[in-house]
């Protein structure tokens, strides 16, 4: 089996959240869809709502303290993201975006993205064409065709085999084959030396 790791990034709000709600049934259908294509997802999901205070001092110093530091490190070295945020004003929430800034600006270059919204009603839906895939595009990340939007009425009833779980499928289907596909990010080192001392020495 390869060996693949998965970072999930929830900016719900609340305790428990739709948000993350959301975000845990599409790891949970991408490590499934994975497991089919004989690759093992490794799941780190990274809750900005308990970073929200280091987002800040971050923005605010230009350092990311620890814990921070760590999500920011867990993203960059990915072979796939899921980012799920609530809508606030017709558009993603600041805190989401706050972290999306606090990254490295190389940090999802081709990386895989599955794109996730949230919010009470369905005329939001329009957030993940008109301001995530924008902002991701913008990112230079490769952007799964299929996103997945929840508004509160698919939490019903009927939400385990209704419209919003063959979403979720096809989401996780698209993002398991092209994780399959690839060979596993590596992460390089800005501060390491591209060549020995002594081929340096040869060119002065």
């Amino acid at each position: 089996m390869k060996q693949r790791k998965l970072v999930v990034v929830s900016s719900g709000l609340s305790q428990p959240s739709s948000t993350r709600l959301l975000a845990d049934q599409l790891s949970a259908s991408a490590v499934g869809a994975a497991a089919r294509l004989g690759v093992t997802l490794d799941v780190q999901v990274i809750e900005l709502r308990d970073l929200a205070h280091e987002i800040t001092d971050n923005m605010l110093t230009g350092f990311a303290p620890t814990a921070l530091r760590q999500a920011q490190e867990e993203v960059t070295a990915a072979d796939a993201l899921i980012v799920v945020t609530p809508v606030f004003s017709a558009s993603y929430s600041g805190l989401f975006k706050s972290f999306v800034d606090v990254l490295d600006k190389d940090a999802l270059v081709d990386k895989p993205v599955l794109l996730a919204a949230t919010a009470g009603t369905a005329r939001h839906s329009l957030v993940l064409d008109h301001a995530l895939r924008p902002l991701f595009a913008y990112l230079r990340a490769t952007i799964l065709p299929t996103a997945v939007f929840a508004a509160s009425d698919d939490w019903g009833a009927n939400s385990v085999e209704g419209p919003l779980r063959g979403r979720i499928e096809r989401a996780a289907t698209e993002l398991a084959r092209e994780v399959e596909r690839r060979e596993p990010a590596v992460v390089t080192d800005p501060f390491a030396l591209t060549s020995n001392f002594e081929d340096m020495l040869k060119n002065l």
